[in-house]
């Protein structure tokens, strides 16, 4: 059986680099970490690693994206995948996008850009302590 993977979403390639340093450093490969451009990608990734039966744990989003805002993303797979653990990082969020997300998507946590290393460390693993 495949790792259980958690997937990152944001428009800027610099940060998804970044995240990827970091959640290899905090996880040490115990995860599969997979990366999107865009919530379209974001939606063709989770499909085809549901379609391998790979088990997404946690989906950490940027807010505001071209084509379909971070919310959206998050409230679009929680209909559809509601166990997800779904984590907002991002600097331009407006307070009635986090409610939304929140309430709509159950949203985790809300960690703004720049952020701290082990905060959004912890925000994962305690995402990762519920499931």
């Amino acid at each position: 059986m495949s790792k259980p993977a958690i997937l990152c979403v944001d428009d800027e390639v610099a940060v998804l680099e970044s995240l990827e340093i970091e959640l290899q450093h905090a996880f040490k490969g115990k995860y599969l970490c997979e990366f999107a451009e865009s919530a379209a990608e974001a939606l063709e990734i989770i499909e085809e690693l549901c379609e391998a039966d790979v088990n997404i744990l946690v989906i950490v989003s940027d807010w505001l994206m071209p084509g379909m805002k971070g919310d959206e993303l998050l409230i679009k797979i929680h209909q559809k995948y509601p166990q997800i653990v779904t984590v907002m990082l991002t600097g331009q969020a407006d307070q009635e996008a986090i409610e939304r997300t929140k309430t709509k998507a159950n949203l985790h946590a809300f960690i703004q850009k720049p952020w701290e290393n082990q905060e959004l460390i912890e925000a994962i693993k305690s995402g990762l302590a519920i499931l």
